[in-house]
């Protein structure tokens, strides 16, 4: 991981902390002081994002570490790592802001008070405003914890949308819709509950050493093979370990061919293809007869 990538995602979530922490304290008051039990579900969720900020920056930082003794091939897998439990994070929210929603279903109380519509507001603005940046960095950078995190910010702007809704309701409706604030913090913990499960699997997968786009093994295949000596890449394997990739293949060429030679071609493999695709951080070149021939 270059340095530039790591301040970039660094940067990123640490301004998401900062407004998560503003936020989530906004939200409290005003859920608790407003009577709103769907602002107050909205603020438990912003809550869980500030903990997921703070494992998203310990992940990239550890994951920025250089290869050791210990951890012969880096340690990026703490990327995915940190994007796992943030995505679990969101599944956990979600339960626990069902639950409240279904106990508050089962105790009537007062319409929440008007001034909380202004609260979700600015915390939607502010909150997809977030997503639209982290979205772009964590392209950009190509790491799968800035993006989960980036969508558990787009999360908290659909509890507070969803709250926005039933807050409104409650109040245009008047007495016995005091109710729809509930429903709608029961809606926004389903939302966020699809949310964690859709980033849970890429980060698993990732963690399983699932390869990656066919188009990127084509490429690695198209580029070993115009190497001079190259007759045929026989097998080629391509795994992710957060924003580098590790190649493993088997090359074919001429039975004949001396070990020092087939040795040369092997360095010139693995040269070209580190050159022309920079994320490809190794590749381990096994030689075998062509069998062909």
């Amino acid at each position: 991981m270059s340095e530039g990538r790591l301040k970039r995602g660094v940067h990123a979530t640490l301004l998401g902390l900062a407004a998560n922490i503003v936020l989530t304290t906004a939200k409290f008051a005003a859920g608790i002081f407003g009577n709103s039990h769907a602002l107050v579900a909205d603020a438990v969720e912003s809550l869980a994002d500030v903990f997921s900020s703070l494992i998203v920056w310990r992940g990239l930082v550890l994951a920025a570490e250089p290869a050791d003794e210990d951890h012969p091939y880096g340690h990026g897998k703490a990327e995915p790592i940190a994007a796992a439990l943030v995505s679990t994070m969101l599944i956990v929210a979600a339960g626990w802001i069902a639950v409240s929603a279904f106990s508050a279903i089962a105790h009537p109380h007062e319409a929440p008070a008007p001034y909380t519509l202004v609260v979700l507001i600015v915390v939607i603005i502010i909150k997809e405003g977030l997503f639209r940046f982290l979205s772009r960095e964590s392209s950009l950078i190509e790491s799968s914890v800035v993006h989960t995190d980036a969508w558990h910010h787009r999360s908290d702007a659909f509890t507070s949308l969803a709250a926005f809704v039933g807050i409104s309701i409650a109040l245009v409706g008047g007495k016995g819709y005091e109710l729809a604030d509930d429903f709608a913090a029961f809606g926004a913990a389903l939302v966020i509950a699809w949310n964690g499960l859709r980033l849970l699997r890429p980060a698993v997968n990732e963690l399983m050493d699932s390869s990656p786009s066919r188009e990127l093994a084509d490429k690695v295949r198209t580029i070993s093979e115009k190497v001079p000596g190259v007759n045929r890449v026989e097998k080629c394997l391509v795994r992710k370990m957060g924003y580098h990739y590790y190649v493993d293949m088997h090359v074919e060429v001429d039975p004949s061919m001396t070990v020092l030679h087939s040795h040369t071609i092997a360095h010139e493999v693995k040269d070209r293809v580190r050159t022309e695709i920079p994320n490809i951080r190794d590749v381990l070149v096994h030689i075998e007869p062509d069998k062909r021939l």
